[in-house]
């Protein structure tokens, strides 16, 4: 072992560990990694920085702005309404119908935001129908990477393997090369999830109000402002309310007018109601004011309006800063009362608190407000919010657009890069998106993840280390053959994927299957083939891909019900492709 080699590994051995420990952003760690490797001299500056031109940096953050395009004009939340007339005749039938559906939407779009557009519909029907959440909405998870699996453009580990196995100077994955086996896997894992998993699931229910949900009744009080009032004629944010009790007020109630989430500058008048979430501590000092009429919400039927829950998107710029720090309230004109993270709910210090991937936050906004959150990428609003009417004529044309990316790269008319480009321009000419908002709908974490990242792939490659990873791993595999190493590289993904990023990992492992080909004398493209298939394939934690990152906390889960759910599951699609990978794909 060179060196050079000791130092890539050394420097890849704490990028994982840096990425499992979670004490970095996953973005940060891979540009760490990029800067060491710069610094080091163990590839030019050209190189180092070659990764945010690469075609599948290019391809995937265009990718994000077409899923833009088609969420903002409704094209999705369409079918998701379908979903929602016709979903509740039985469990059975809901959770296939379901599957079904987010499986084929999520081959041709981001399934994160495929999740992200069904989470409020699968609540919603959960309500109306009386399914217990937590059986909906890890099978909805699930479905969106079954359906990534089968096309080019379903996961963007797909465009990201594809564009390094042309690196390799290997055929690049063909637009619907993936779906044959991908479509078995598929249909296994419904019927699994239909038959068996739905069993596994826990029965746990959210309350019909967020209120009782989120256990607010001692946290919700009403105070109604007498004549004699020193907060009277004063404006909200200069009374002793907000200066010195620091109260977050919700409502402000004024004859037959109401005032949701009211700004700083709304004035305070005599007979005022006023609703606010504050402790018992603030309870106590309102007490000894003799002009503040106070009792808790608790003793009224009236439901608090304008509240909704809010997940902490899984790459939100937000995770790791306190709500304090990022100033939520007058930065998305909304009020975060409550926060639920892994079952337990919280009320004290939310303002302190370090924000999570996949915290759900009780919300209060007016409408304005929560149409404000929905658009941001750092949260999934689980509440149905209408898409801007201006809009949902785009929705076909935008359907057209994204045809015609995915038949110009079928057809072999126009690499994927290019044809995902042509459509990014088409959401703009069209209208679906503005200019500004393009920008907004790339996932600026998973751009810099791949640009970082790939810096580790050209250092595994050009310093040795992958050969000498692929020789020790062949002296142990190697004498059982091709068939075992497949299934030793489908495994070690699988199992990596669950602690880290799915592109980290193919980034890691691609060099690795291309110098173990080598030293075999067999083709490569199994090898390739497995890493894909088996990065997409996480189901045994809630942190091994996004979209189980945002059912978490809506689903009430806990981890060992991912644990439960997902380890068969992993194993069964384990078998299957060491089984059928080299039947579709010969060494």
């Amino acid at each position: 072992m060179t060196f050079q080699i000791a130092f890539v590994l050394t420097v890849a051995v704490l990028a994982v560990g840096l990425f499992v420990s979670e004490k970095l952003r996953v973005d940060v760690v891979a540009i760490l990694v990029m800067v060491t490797f710069l610094v080091s001299g163990i590839i030019t500056p050209t190189e180092g920085i070659a990764g945010f031109s690469n075609p599948a940096t290019v391809t995937v953050a265009a990718m994000f702005v077409l899923a833009a395009g088609l969420q903002r004009t409704g094209a999705i939340d369409s079918v998701a309404a379908i979903f929602l007339r016709f979903g509740g005749k039985s469990l059975f039938l809901t959770v296939s119908l379901l599957m079904v559906t987010v499986s084929f939407i999520s081959a041709f779009i981001n399934n994160t935001a495929a999740v992200a557009v069904f989470l409020p519909a699968v609540v919603e029907l959960s309500k109306r129908t009386g399914f217990s959440v937590s059986k909906l909405l890890i099978p909805l998870s699930f479905a969106s990477l079954f359906g990534g699996a089968c096309t080019l453009i379903g996961s963007s580990t797909n465009i990201l393997v594809s564009t390094l196995s042309k690196q390799h100077d290997a055929p690049a994955i063909g637009m619907f090369e993936l779906a044959p086996m991908g479509i078995i896997l598929a249909v296994c894992g419904l019927l699994y999830m239909a038959f068996i998993g739905v069993r596994i699931l826990p029965e746990r229910r959210g309350n019909e109000r967020l209120e009782d949900e989120f256990q607010m009744a001692s946290y919700l009080t009403e105070l109604v402002i007498l004549e004699e009032s020193a907060s009277a004629e004063q404006p909200l944010e200069e009374s002793f309310l907000i200066k010195d009790l620091h109260l977050d007020v919700l409502e402000v109630h004024r004859e037959n007018r109401r005032f949701i989430n009211p700004s700083g500058t709304t004035l305070i008048k005599a007979g005022d109601i006023i609703r606010a979430r504050c402790g018992l501590d603030e309870i106590k000092a309102i007490e000894g004011h003799k002009n503040i009429s106070l009792k808790p919400l608790l003793d009224r039927d009236e439901k608090l309006e304008g509240l909704a829950e809010a997940v902490v998107a899984p790459n939100s710029i937000l995770v790791g800063r306190s709500l304090k720090e990022v100033d939520f309230r007058r930065r998305f004109n909304a009020a975060a009362i409550a926060m639920r993270r892994r079952g337990k709910v919280r009320h004290e210090r939310l303002s302190h608190t370090p924000l999570k991937a996949g915290d759900v936050l009780l919300v209060s906004a007016d409408e304005e407000g929560l149409r404000q959150l929905k658009s941001s990428r750092s949260f999934v609003l689980i509440s149905e919010i209408e898409v801007l009417n201006s809009r949902r004529r785009l929705a076909l044309p935008c359907i057209a657009i994204l045809a015609m990316v995915v038949g110009l790269a079928a057809g072999g008319l126009m690499d994927i890069v290019v044809s995902s480009l042509l459509g990014c321009l088409g959401m703009v000419l069209v209208g679906a998106l503005e200019p500004d908002e393009v920008y907004d709908s790339i996932d600026w974490q998973v751009i810099m993840l791949l640009g970082g990242m790939l810096t580790l792939g050209a250092a595994m490659d050009q310093s040795g280390a992958a050969k000498w990873v692929a020789g020790n791993l062949l002296f142990f595999a190697g004498d059982y053959g091709p068939y075992v190493v497949l299934s030793v590289f489908y495994l070690l993904t699988s199992l990596l994927t669950e602690a880290l990023s799915n592109n980290a990992t193919a980034v890691l492992l691609v060099p690795i299957a291309f110098s173990a080909a080598e030293a075999m004398n067999v083709d490569p493209r199994p090898f390739v083939i497995a890493i894909t298939y088996a990065a997409s394939a996480s189901f045994m934690t809630p942190v091994g891909y996004q979209t189980n990152t945002l059912v978490y906390g809506p689903g009430h889960y806990r981890f060992a019900d991912y644990l439960k759910v997902g380890t068969p599951l992993n194993i069964l699609f384990w078998i299957l492709a060491s089984i059928l990978i080299p039947k579709f794909w010969s060494f």
